[in-house]
């Protein structure tokens, strides 16, 4: 018999059940969350990074810990050197199409990453709970998706994924995590977190420059978004010394460059926030965090 994870994507309910088939039997058929994670890290070639797994997920061998320094990757995707890749186009320019798919294009790239960072989560901690690498797992299928989505509206207004340099920038700053508890404070309620802002923005900005399609995807990222927050933050709450309100500890795990103001985007989604499960406390100071370095 195999045992094979139910994932409930905010980590909270993560249940075994139990198939009466042998191992080899097709009816059965397994893969190992750090297969998945090595295959989204170690794999170079788009389309396997960005297939999701067809087989029920286990975590029967989490492995000893590995860290990698970069993410294997195709030549035409390699990170950029610094400052050679471009800058995300103003809202103003979206009256053209070609600027609308470089702002796919830098977003592709934002969404892959994250899915590489969780990878490199997965491997770097296999001490982490079970419940939470399962949970984490599931919202990498997200991630795949939503690279899958940017990359396909880039292709369509004429800018294939990959036709430009890409930046590293959140790769490298997930390189000063030393723990499950820096990656929930850095990458959920920071990156993910500004999205909630950021999603809207950009929806609105597609609209103005009369493209549903590309309102639509960013409206759909944004409901993820939400969800993944309450992921983060329900890890953050878990994992946390007890004396620290979760805002405390969010703000004791950031390095720097990462801080509460990072964590927003021009227009605060308040609603957004309390619908991840925020708390007044937490949403108070990241609306009202300083950017100066203290």
């Amino acid at each position: 018999m195999c045992r094979k994870w139910a994932l409930d994507l905010r980590g909270s309910r993560v249940r075994f059940v139990t198939c009466n088939a042998p191992l080899t039997s097709a009816h059965c058929s397994v893969m190992e969350i750090r297969a998945f994670a090595e295959q989204i890290l170690l794999q170079p070639e788009l389309d396997r990074k960005l297939a999701p797994p067809t087989e029920s997920l286990t975590d029967l061998s989490p492995g000893d810990a590995m860290v990698l320094t970069e993410p294997a990757r195709t030549p035409d995707l390699r990170f950029a050197p610094r400052r050679t890749a471009p800058k995300m186009p103003a809202f103003g320019a979206f009256s053209h199409p070609e600027k609308r798919g470089l702002a796919h294009h830098i977003m592709a790239n934002h969404e892959l990453q994250a899915l590489e960072v969780m990878a490199w989560v997965l491997l770097a901690f296999p001490e982490a709970p079970p419940s939470f690498r399962a949970g984490l797992a599931g919202v990498m299928r997200d991630e795949q998706r939503h690279t899958r989505m940017h990359a396909s509206r880039a292709r369509a207004l004429g800018v294939p994924f990959g036709s430009r340099p890409v930046n590293c920038y959140i790769w490298k700053k997930a390189m000063s995590f030393t723990g499950v508890l820096d990656y929930l404070a850095g990458l959920p309620l920071v990156f993910e977190a500004a999205n909630l802002d950021h999603s809207i923005e950009m929806a609105e900005a597609f609209e103005a420059a009369g493209d549903p399609q590309s309102a639509a995807i960013m409206r759909q990222i944004h409901l993820d978004e939400i969800e993944h927050v309450r992921f983060g933050l329900h890890w953050l709450q878990v994992l946390k010394p007890e004396h620290l309100t979760p805002f405390q500890a969010f703000e004791q795990h950031l390095h720097w460059p990462l801080r509460p103001c990072k964590a927003r985007g021009t227009v605060f989604q308040r609603e957004a926030r309390k619908e991840a499960g925020m708390d007044d406390e937490f949403i108070n100071a990241v609306e009202a965090a300083s950017d100066e370095k203290v």
